[in-house]
């Protein structure tokens, strides 16, 4: 497929896939006339490299896993990689559900601010104190 059609089907840009391609993600054949044909394994090839830039990994980080993941090759270094963005993946995911409890706690004021007039500010202030420093 042409690399509009790629682009139609993953929900990413042109431009993004050939990003993907100088940093070595995502392989294109040429046409005699230089028009990029991927096969059909670059549709769910696109979607991983998304998820795991969603994930927080850089091009570089997933340049490195691929081979794992596309054609099963793995090192001893890889797997060591691999387990410690996971563990970056985890403490991100904590972090975000702190800030969703806090986020709960002034929705729940202001909705009290809303129907009874209390001050938000307060309780929203006691919360962010009993979670602690950078909560």
């Amino acid at each position: 497929m042409r690399i509009g059609e790629l682009a139609a089907r993953t929900g990413v840009s042109v431009r993004a896939l050939r990003y993907y391609e100088e940093q070595n993600l995502l392989g294109a054949e040429r046409s005699p006339s230089g028009q990029r044909h991927y096969l059909e394994s670059a549709v769910d090839r696109v979607r991983l490299i998304q998820q795991l830039y969603a994930a927080g990994l850089s091009s570089g980080t997933i340049a490195e896993l691929l081979p794992c993941v596309v054609d099963g090759r793995a090192t001893s270094g890889l797997v060591e990689r691999l387990a410690a963005e996971r563990e970056q993946v985890d403490r991100r995911i904590t972090d975000l559900l702190h800030t969703r409890d806090r986020l709960d706690s002034v929705v729940t004021a202001a909705t009290a601010n809303l129907h009874t007039g209390a001050s938000c500010r307060r309780e929203t202030a006691r919360r962010a104190a009993e979670a602690g420093p950078g909560r």
